[in-house]
């Protein structure tokens, strides 16, 4: 088992075209012995955004802290925390953060 806060794991930015003020946090994976899924924590600063894009795999979300809203195809959710998001794959999305605050969230993903 591994155990431990999440603040004390390394946090990487965002490199993808489109992502602004995006940082995130590998919690769980292959290096913890993870042979499924991925369990990602991101940091959006407030008016930051991933990229608008889509991916072959599902994306299981959490909303931990903060404001923003998932932009999809066919329209936009509010988020704050408590909330539950699935994306489905190949669903074009984007997370934004509010403006007045930054937005922290789990995404968890398959492995590979």
């Amino acid at each position: 088992m591994n155990i431990g806060p999440i603040d004390a794991i390394a946090a990487t930015a965002v490199e993808m075209e489109g992502a602004t003020g995006v940082r995130m946090r590998i919690a769980v994976g292959e290096p913890q012995g993870a042979p499924n899924f991925v369990m990602r924590v991101f940091d959006v600063e407030p008016g930051g955004h991933t990229p608008h894009h889509s991916h072959d795999f599902e994306h299981e979300v959490f909303v931990l802290a903060g404001k923003g809203t998932l932009v999809e195809e066919d329209g936009e959710s509010s988020l704050a925390p408590g909330v539950v998001a699935f994306v489905p794959a190949g669903a074009v999305h984007q997370f934004r953060a509010a403006a007045a605050e930054g937005l922290r969230f789990i995404c968890v993903v398959p492995r590979g």
